[in-house]
């Protein structure tokens, strides 16, 4: 696999020459200044890849060009977006930049309750706690009905919470949840948001009384409408899993588990049309066999996700090990099946002073670095299993 790196642009306090030097191949970018729905001019993508290109890397995959909210929920303008997403598609074609990573959730990316979980050995990860998020969903957004998505066992532990919640730990949840882990990703959020939590009502809002069947009609319209710009430029699409992979605040999910996978794969059925298979987001639940969905999937996968979950059995996870058997078998899978393609290390530790440095969440240098070593270890000794 080609060793890749999320890399935040000119501004990112993680420079390329660092990145050179820790054995990093490819970069994983995109035009975060471009507003979503607006067009990539060839000159901007241009410009992106001669920079990347003049520190000795290349520009692997784009993550993400954004998928407009109004192109998932059907809005009156979606059709003027798509052609918009397709002049981007065909800019990026003609600079040579042929991997195309992006998420079909609706209002929210992937979702966390706590950015610096405390571990025995002093580091810190990401961890989602299942109580605290109904929290947030029934006395944060006041969401109607939102109780009856939990089971009693979440609404007792979610009770006990709210008898001792204050302010901060109400602005903590809001900050995690719809801020900080959305707002640096081209999200509909960012942190100058005077009010996230109305602002956030409103999206939820836009997807009122929408079905996964809805959900699913919209996928299949863009992915049908963007495939000739694919097929032309060889430009390989591939969608991220919802992260985490279960149906949340009301919002229809459509990529969490095999037959999701199966259905949009088979539903726009072309080379073009693929997936980034993330082992983090599919093992976030508990119902995915994360290693056998990497055999299954290994030839209609254009870029991977190296990292992955513990789900508890309250029903919160957390990110584990890169050295999680689990994990391990999925690099033996894409090293023998797909040589080559992109990979990249996510949601690593805070460790060795990272908390410090005002990283993006999940996305620290220290603890990517030891992920990367990890997972550079397993196809080494893949590849001389191989001999």
């Amino acid at each position: 696999m080609e060793k890749t790196w999320r890399w935040f642009g000119p501004g990112d306090k993680i420079t390329l020459d660092m990145l050179r030097q820790i054995g990093v191949e490819g970069i994983v970018t995109s035009l975060h200044h471009i507003p979503n729905g607006e067009v990539w001019s060839l000159a901007e993508v241009e410009k992106m890849k001669a920079f990347i290109e003049n520190h000795d890397l290349r520009w692997s995959v784009v993550e993400s060009l954004p998928v407009s909210e109004s192109i998932k929920y059907g809005g009156a303008d979606r059709d003027a977006l798509i052609e918009n997403y397709k002049t981007s598609l065909e800019n990026l074609g003609r600079a040579g930049v042929k991997t195309v990573c992006y998420n079909f959730m609706p209002v929210l990316d992937w979702a966390r309750t706590e950015l610096e979980y405390p571990n025995a050995d002093g580091t810190s990860n990401l961890y989602f706690n299942k109580a605290e998020f109904a929290y947030f969903d029934c006395h944060i957004l006041g969401r109607k009905n939102a109780e009856k998505d939990y089971d009693d066992a979440t609404l007792e532990r979610m009770q006990k919470l709210a008898d001792s919640m204050d302010e901060a730990g109400r602005r903590r949840l809001v900050d995690n949840i719809i801020v900080k882990t959305q707002g640096f990703v081209n999200g509909n959020i960012s942190e100058n948001d005077l009010k996230p939590v109305e602002k956030f009502r409103e999206l939820l809002a836009l997807y009122e009384g929408m079905t996964r069947d809805d959900l699913r009609a919209n996928m299949k319209y863009f992915l049908e409408a963007i495939m000739p710009v694919c097929g032309r430029w060889g430009i390989n699409m591939c969608v991220h899993p919802d992260d985490p992979p279960r149906q949340i605040l009301g919002l229809p999910r459509i990529v969490t588990c095999d037959e999701d996978i199966e259905w949009f794969l088979n539903a726009v059925p072309d080379e073009h049309n693929g997936l980034t298979f993330c082992a983090g987001s599919l093992s976030a639940g508990a119902h995915n066999d994360v290693p056998a969905l990497a055999r299954k999937y290994a030839r209609r996968t254009h870029f991977v996700h190296a990292r992955i979950c513990e789900v508890l059995p309250d029903g919160d996870f957390r990110e584990s090990s890169h050295l999680d058997p689990r994990l391990i078998d999925v690099v033996r899978t894409f090293e023998r099946e797909r040589p080559g393609v992109p990979m990249r290390v996510d949601h690593a530790p805070l460790m060795l002073g990272d908390d410090k440095m005002g990283y993006n969440a999940g996305y620290s240098f220290h603890g990517r670095m030891l992920a990367l070593g990890m997972v550079s270890g397993i196809m080494a000794a893949v590849n001389t299993e191989k001999l």
